[in-house]
């Protein structure tokens, strides 16, 4: 057979690693001029340096084997586990380490955050009338923590911490696609009761529970509760929770390519998918030595969503409609490399509270203290974000203007002047549609278009298996061997 992969980001060439000894002839296709996708690794003076992702969770041993198996080892470093800080109010303070995704179990770790009224909501959250949740179901992470806990809750916490993974605010997103353990622990409550072993060692507090479940099962403090009681039961020495690649993304991306023996076309904007009797043929595609469009068996779609619905409408119509629902969020990374680190806070990072209107920034990523490889080329080096859904900052602002409110905000946030630290490097790093909307549709919508493919397509990619390295190369190594 030939297989045809549109996309060479980290997906399509996952899925093109897969197939390296499956005895097909494999070609990948892409639009722009260089591999890699959302994974970025700009050639800094002093370094490779990541403008897109920056690391991985080191707790999915699957993407730890793999990148073993690639040979990438000795590459992983680790961080130098400083902690981050959030702006709220126009002050920095540190940033929760207890909750899930912000979320609190009690008011403790998150009181310097909110006001007395909402510690007392949070405080509160288990004696109200619970909510009803079926398994499977998905809601929305905003509306749902601030019926429980109140706005402060989401707006200083919730929104900081997932703005930073999806470039989205709270009120964005679904429980399910972006807090699946969160989910999952609702699930467990609803079919289960509410406290993970009450009903066998204390009957009557379960039966204290099943009248309270009356006016609803489940209580937000509860789940979080018991998923901090499970996570504190973990077995300790299991290293780093993240992993980075010592000389960038770069590393991996270019090993895929190399490895994976396919036929890679940068510069090759494939515009449309025709269907033959005898297979696919595409509009920007190569042509055999006899000039005739070549005629692939099998495509594999590594593409954004709205991407992937333009070229599956001659081929699968319905899933083309059902996938035009998802949309993008855009942002902008501004990469800064300056001469000196002295007054550069000892921590990580700073995320930015919604509605903070003094500054642009979204959070800045100290990197250079947050990985101690980076430290040892001296200077520092930071990265600042822009741009979450429904934000149109990544397209109409300029570089020029990005940099200058970089550094701005930086110095209002910290206080670290960085054009008098000596500003040495700059790149700018636009991403147009980066990361889908993991809305509480989400899910349900992927589920439908992956039910109207026919047999002989497959899609891959963070809008089908999520965000992240590790859910991105695990689904597309399950496509591509589903595919053949």
């Amino acid at each position: 057979m030939r297989i045809a992969i549109i996309g060479a980001g980290l997906a399509g060439l996952t899925a093109a690693y897969e197939l390296r000894d499956s005895g097909h002839e494999v070609d990948v296709y892409e639009a722009t001029d260089r591999l890699g996708g959302k994974l970025f690794t700009v050639p800094f003076e002093v370094g490779p340096t990541d403008m897109g992702a920056e690391a991985f969770m080191a707790r999915r041993t699957d993407a730890v084997e793999f990148f073993t198996e690639l040979g990438l080892a000795d590459s992983l470093v680790e961080p130098s586990g400083l902690g981050s800080l959030v702006y709220v109010d126009g002050r920095t303070e540190p940033l929760p380490r207890a909750g899930i995704m912000g979320i609190p179990a009690t008011s403790e770790p998150v009181k310097h955050l909110v006001s007395a009224e909402s510690a007392m909501l949070i405080d509160g959250e288990g004696e109200q009338p619970g909510f009803e949740w079926e398994p499977g179901q998905d809601m929305n992470v905003g509306q749902l923590v601030r019926e429980r806990y109140g706005d402060e809750v989401v707006d200083n916490i919730v929104t900081s911490l997932l703005g930073g993974v999806y470039s989205c605010a709270a009120d964005d997103l679904g429980v399910r696609a972006t807090i699946p353990q969160l989910a999952a622990e609702f699930d467990r409550m609803a079919a289960d009761g509410p406290n993970l072993g009450v009903r066998a060692t204390i009957p009557q507090l379960a039966a204290e529970f099943d009248r309270m479940a009356a006016d609803g099962p489940i209580h937000l403090s509860t789940a979080v509760a018991n998923l901090e009681r499970a996570r504190k039961e973990l077995p300790t020495g299991q290293g780093a929770v993240f992993n980075a690649f010592r000389e960038g993304y770069q590393e991996l991306y270019e090993l895929l390519a190399e490895k994976s023996g396919a036929d890679i076309y940068v510069d090759a904007f494939i515009s449309q998918i025709a269907r033959h009797a005898g297979g696919f043929t595409f509009k920007g595609g190569e042509r055999d030595e006899d000039g005739k469009d070549i005629v692939y068996d099998r495509v594999i779609l590594a593409v954004p969503a709205p991407t992937a619905s333009l070229l599956l409408k001659g081929v699968a119509p319905e899933a083309s409609s059902s996938l035009s629902s998802v949309k993008l969020a855009n942002s902008a990374v501004v990469g800064m490399r300056f001469a000196t680190d002295e007054g550069l806070p000892q921590n990580s990072g700073i995320l930015v509270a919604a509605g903070e209107e003094s500054v642009r920034a979204k959070a800045f990523t100290f990197s250079s203290r947050k990985w101690p490889h980076l430290a040892e080329r001296g200077g520092a080096l930071v990265r600042a974000s822009f741009g979450r859904f429904g934000d149109d900052v990544a397209l109409r602002a300029s570089e020029d203007d990005l940099v200058d409110w970089a550094l701005d905000d930086l110095q209002t946030i910290t206080g670290f002047d960085g054009r008098a630290a000596g500003l040495e490097e700059i790149y700018v790093q636009r991403w147009f549609g980066g990361l889908p909307r993991y809305d509480e549709t989400h899910l349900a919508t992927v589920q439908d278009v992956l039910s109207k493919l026919p047999e002989d397509v497959a899609v891959v990619g963070a809008w089908v298996g999520g965000v992240g390295v590790p859910a991105v190369i695990a689904q597309a190594r399950v496509a591509a061997q589903g595919l053949v």
